[in-house]
């Protein structure tokens, strides 16, 4: 079990780096650096990350970096994760680092692709809900009601995607949630993913400032908030075997709208909407806790 004593001093993640104050997924980062430890390569597609880096020959990552055209994170970490086979390295961990457009849209096809080959990677999903990087544009990630650039005025008409069990459908060993609000539980799921063969995928909420409109000082309460009214919930599938991992008591969904901008042009009609989605989906998941729901080979 993690604890904070227990991570690493190291500081992996450099002073200098070109993320917006209050970045929610350089804090996660920063935790999983310190989880893994250097024994690690990222792969990074075209995201926030490709520039928060700093600009070319400097690095502020202290690990090797693979940075990978939007579409191709998947299959690069397979072609390391070959490359580290025939070396007869076994002690290091893969590690693709993607945003939410290079996971759910743009880079799905060769994601699902390391994921039937069996690739032994961890693949991780910092979600800030929107193409921040190029201008705030709507992804399949965004939710029901936010406002892109790319979105109706009133926000998106959608509901969000469900990453997580369209990667547990294709019977990998682990698949969890989590967020830069509870960076131990993080460090946790990051821990048992290490000690895990196969593809593992962790779907981490990264709340932006600059994307979601709202004071730079509340990233780690959004992050918090979004668990505790469900709107993120915070789970595992191991081995097919669905488990909550934490359990709030919920909170009114208006709690976590409120503090941002992007959800400003929201109705109370559907914001009520909204509450209702997230209710029907907190009672099937309580349903779902400690059944299994996909067979393991």
């Amino acid at each position: 079990m993690m604890t904070v004593k227990k991570l690493s001093r190291e500081e992996l993640l450099l002073p200098g780096h070109a993320a917006c104050p209050g970045c929610g997924a350089m804090i996660a980062l920063r935790t999983m650096l310190k989880t893994l430890g250097r024994r690690t390569i990222l792969v990074i597609p075209a995201c926030c990350t490709s520039v928060i880096q700093a600009l070319v020959p400097k690095t502020s990552i202290g690990v090797p970096v693979l940075n990978i055209a939007f579409a191709a994170s998947g299959a690069a970490a397979s072609g390391v994760v070959e490359a580290l086979e025939k070396l007869r390295r076994k002690d290091i961990n893969v590690v693709v680092w993607a945003g939410d457009g290079g996971t759910a849209d743009i880079g799905i096809q060769a994601l699902s692709g390391a994921a039937e080959r069996k690739n032994n990677i961890i693949y991780i999903c910092y979600d800030n809900e929107a193409y921040m990087n190029t201008g705030i544009q709507r992804s399949g990630a965004t939710p029901y009601g936010a406002w892109t650039t790319t979105t109706p005025i009133k926000g998106k008409t959608e509901f969000k995607k469900d990453m997580p069990m369209i990667m547990a459908a294709h019977g990998i060993p682990y698949v969890a949630t989590a967020s830069a609000g509870f960076p131990l539980d993080f460090a946790n799921k990051l821990l048992k993913a290490s000690k895990l063969k196969g593809l593992k995928y962790i779907h981490l909420l990264a709340p932006c400032p600059t994307g979601w409109r709202y004071d730079s000082k509340l990233t780690v309460r959004l992050g918090r908030l979004a668990v505790w009214t469900w709107m993120w919930p915070l789970f595992e599938v191991e081995h097919g075997v669905f488990k909550l991992t934490l359990k709030p008591k919920p909170r009114p969904v208006k709690e976590f709208l409120e503090p941002q901008g992007r959800f400003r042009r929201m109705t109370p009609e559907e914001i009520e909407l909204l509450q209702k989605w997230v209710d029907q989906r907190r009672e099937l998941l309580l349903k779902m806790d400690g059944a299994r729901l996909f067979p393991q080979a």
